[in-house]
């Protein structure tokens, strides 16, 4: 077996990396009026899903399929029945590229199989083993095939409106699986590396009655973001749980990493989950504050910072290099943070949007180029064997 199909990490991050490249290379030149033949409708839709369903479902699918082998005690998902699911993640994007000339049912049918296959796999082997615990993953992943299918459903006519709700519930799906999921990681991680490197600073706490309430209110602050945006409501939910996120985050002694880069993004990564969330309440309590530089600061700040920390410490992790930070990781990770500052400050520049849209997206593809430069040959190669 090629060392590629040995874990879903492998090729799916590759992956990642390559469609952060491509979809932006296609959609910066969109915004000046460019596009390709067989294109869709080149609108935000389009390049919403790219990002959504292309690049961090293929992120999503690496790291779970990875975790899940650790969650259970079962072998990893590999061999031929990954390569069908990559190919399924192909399938997608080449029926996206090319939905302009398509048949629109059949860009649904292409492009639903990798969101219902990973949720099937990943239920199958979490259900087998009787892994309770995550439970909620497999219901998170079947929400977001429905949320897929809820997108191309609008594109066929069979549901009018659903294309940017679905989107949008992707989106709070992303950040309800950062939660969760860096909720165990980030104070493990740091209590690990403070218990080997700082036994002078207490290891991270928490409040329980945080934890219990954290996941149920970013729910409700999703549900009510979709049905009124502007409400009064929808801005104390999300002013209270950027609350509970920088109350969490400061639980978790983030500064005393500050020499451990591969820990400190993943800390700076959530700050800007809890920032993205106060932008979020500002929008709806303030109207005149633009929508989109909250969602920008949430997507490319705190998901997409979220998936470059993971992609840089899962890779090393799982191929027998060294879990350090080198100038390349340094550089991935000041560029995708000056990307999420000059998009999210963009909407506030009236007369410099557009040259502040154009610096972000070059910055983003500049990020994304200098992982794959980094992290391709480790993923792509055998695993180093361990030095005795």
């Amino acid at each position: 077996m090629h060392p590629l199909l040995s874990y879903a990490f492998r090729p799916f991050f590759l992956l990642a990396g390559i469609q952060a490249v491509l979809a932006m290379l296609l959609w910066a030149p969109a915004l000046h009026g460019w596009s390709w033949p067989g294109a869709p409708v080149l609108g935000a839709d389009w390049h919403a899903h790219a990002m959504l369903a292309g690049f961090a479902g293929a992120v999503v699918a690496g790291f779970v399929l990875t975790a899940v082998a650790n969650w259970t005690g079962r072998p990893p998902v590999s061999g031929g029945l990954l390569a069908a699911l990559v190919l399924a993640w192909l399938l997608g994007r080449l029926a996206m590229l090319l939905a302009g000339t398509l048949p629109p049912a059949l860009v649904l049918v292409a492009d639903l199989l990798f969101p219902a296959g990973l949720a099937a796999l990943v239920t199958r082997e979490i259900l087998a083993a009787g892994n309770r615990r995550n439970y909620p993953v497999c219901l998170m992943l079947g929400a977001w095939t429905l949320l897929v299918l809820g997108f191309h459903l609008d594109r066929t006519g069979l549901l009018p409106g659903a294309r940017w709700p679905a989107l949008l519930l992707m989106t709070h799906l992303l950040l309800l699986l950062i939660t969760l999921i860096a909720g165990r990681i980030v104070p493990n991680f740091t209590a690990n590396w403070l218990r080997q490197h700082r036994p002078d600073i207490t290891p991270p706490s928490g409040h329980r009655w945080v934890e219990l309430v954290i996941l149920p209110l970013a729910l409700a602050t999703a549900i009510s973001d979709l049905n009124a945006p502007s409400a009064t409501l929808t801005g104390l939910l999300a002013l209270l749980l950027a609350a509970l996120h920088a109350l969490r985050l400061a639980g978790w002694r983030g500064l005393a990493t500050r020499t451990e880069p591969l820990l400190l993004v993943l800390h700076a990564a959530y700050a800007a989950l809890a920032l993205g969330y106060l932008l979020l309440a500002l929008s709806a309590l303030a109207p005149a504050f633009p929508r989109s530089s909250a969602l920008h600061l949430l997507t490319v700040g705190a998901i997409s910072g979220m998936i470059l920390a993971m992609m840089t410490r899962v890779t090393p992790g799982h191929t027998g290099r060294p879990l350090t930070a080198g100038p390349a990781t340094m550089l991935a990770y000041t560029l995708l943070a000056a990307a999420a500052l000059t998009r999210t400050v963009s909407p506030l520049a009236a007369g410099l949007a557009q040259p502040l849209l154009d610096l972000s997206s070059a910055l983003w593809i500049a990020a994304f180029l200098v992982f794959l430069f980094a992290y391709a040959p480790a993923l792509l190669l055998p695993r180093q064997p361990a030095k005795g």
